[in-house]
């Protein structure tokens, strides 16, 4: 039986990241590219880059817990009714201050490799059931300048070995 690596200290960055998912033995692929804050402004990208494009959002319920959402880019999230689908509080944004402290990263680098920071596991979260359709999945790798690539099963083996059952969600409607 193969031994998990342990997690490298927070907050981790991105060569540490990769360092992480070599140890894990998760081929990864990541492209340079000026920093994005958009699913618009990152569209020229994605002709280069095959596999399903994410738009990743923290939220925060009206109770205080918090919630990361990785989806689909082109997945409609109806903020409104959310959280029924989530069964939780109302949801709004999570402050900028907050994001950081809890997953380590700045507004435009959100991603679903920020779990890295968040060992306690006070982050739940939510993966779109129409991105895991895809064979590869693409993230920024903890900064927004940046896209890995990685596969969708072996997205699942990074969160399994952070301790974490992702919830698999259809998200749009």
């Amino acid at each position: 039986m193969t031994q998990t690596p342990s997690l490298p200290a927070r907050p981790v960055s991105r060569q540490a990241l990769f360092a992480y998912l070599d140890a894990l033995g998760i081929p990864h692929d990541t492209r340079d590219h000026e920093p994005v804050f958009t699913v618009d402004e990152g569209e020229a990208l994605k002709a280069d880059m095959p596999g399903g494009h994410t738009k990743n959002l923290f939220l925060k319920d009206k109770k205080g817990a918090l919630i990361l959402i990785s989806a689909l880019q082109s997945t409609q999230i109806p903020l409104k009714h959310l959280h029924k689908t989530l069964d939780c509080g109302r949801l709004s944004f999570g402050k900028a201050e907050l994001l950081e402290d809890a997953l380590g990263v700045t507004p435009g680098s959100v991603t679903a490799f920020a779990l890295v920071n968040d060992p306690e596991r006070k982050v739940r979260f939510i993966l779109d059931q129409a991105l895991m359709a895809h064979e590869i999945v693409n993230f920024h790798p903890l900064k927004n300048d940046a896209t890995t690539a990685i596969r969708s099963n072996d997205l699942l083996r990074f969160l399994t070995a952070l301790g974490r059952t992702p919830e698999i969600v259809k998200l749009d409607g």
